[in-house]
C-alpha cells in the first residue's frame, strides 16, 4: 500500500510546481504589455501635443511675419497689420457680431490675440505650463467659436452660413484637446513637464503645471 502511495504524492507536487512556473511567465507577460501600452499612449499624446503647439506656434508666425498662408506677405503684425482686424470684422453672425466689430482692430484685443497664440504654442511645444495653456486656449477658442457660431444656418445678410455641424466645430476639438493634454500630464514624454514640476515655485503652485 504505501509503494502505491509515493506517485501520487510526487504527482500532486508535480502539478503545483507546474502551475507555479507557468503562472509567472503570465504575470511578467502582462506586466510587460501594460508597460508597453503606457508608454505607447505616453508617446502618442506627446505627438499630439507637439502637433497642437505647431499649429498655435505656427498661427502666431504666420499672422506676425505675413509668410504668405493665412497672412499675406507684407500684411503682418511686424508690418503694421492687425491680426483681429480681418477676423473679428468679418463677423456676421451670432450674439456678439457688433461687440467684435467694436473690438477689431484694437491694439489691446491684438496684443491679447498674439501673446496667446505664442504663450499657448510655446507651452505646448516645451510641454509646461499645459493647465495655463488650457485655460487661455479654451477661452480662446470658445470666442472663437461664438465668432463663428456655428448653430446658424444662415447670415445676418441672409446668405447661407456654410455650417456644417451645430456644435461641434474644430475649435471645440482644440479646447477638448487642450484640456485633455492637461489632464495627462502631456509634457513628461519628448517635453520638460518634470523638470518644470520640479522647480520650487512651480510645486508649490500646482496650477503652474
Amino acid at each position: 500500500m504505501a509503494l502505491h502511495n509515493h506517485p501520487q504524492r510526487h504527482l500532486g507536487m508535480g502539478f503545483r510546481s507546474l502551475a507555479r512556473t507557468s503562472t509567472a511567465p503570465a504575470s511578467a507577460s502582462a506586466g510587460e504589455a501594460t508597460a508597453v501600452a503606457t508608454a505607447t499612449q505616453a508617446y502618442v499624446f506627446a505627438g499630439l501635443r507637439l502637433l497642437t503647439g505647431f499649429v498655435f506656434l505656427w498661427a502666431f508666425l504666420d499672422k506676425t511675419f505675413g509668410l504668405g498662408y493665412a497672412t499675406g506677405s507684407g500684411k503682418g503684425w511686424i508690418d503694421g497689420g492687425s491680426p483681429t482686424k480681418g477676423f473679428l470684422g468679418g463677423v456676421a453672425v451670432g450674439p456678439m457680431e457688433s461687440t467684435f466689430h467694436a473690438w477689431a482692430g484694437a491694439a489691446w484685443a491684438d496684443w491679447l490675440f498674439m501673446l496667446g497664440l505664442l504663450g499657448i504654442g510655446l507651452a505646448l511645444i516645451a510641454g509646461i505650463g499645459l493647465r495655463l495653456a488650457a485655460v487661455a486656449g479654451t477661452a480662446m477658442m470658445a470666442l472663437m467659436w461664438i465668432a463663428a457660431w456655428p448653430p446658424a444656418k444662415h447670415l445676418s445678410d441672409g446668405s447661407a452660413s456654410m455650417s456644417t455641424n451645430p456644435f461641434a466645430d474644430y475649435h471645440l476639438v482644440y479646447a477638448v484637446v487642450l484640456i485633455l493634454l492637461a489632464a495627462v500630464g502631456a509634457g513628461d514624454t519628448w517635453g520638460l513637464g518634470r523638470a518644470w514640476a520640479r522647480l520650487p515655485f512651480v510645486s508649490r503652485n500646482r496650477w503652474l503645471m
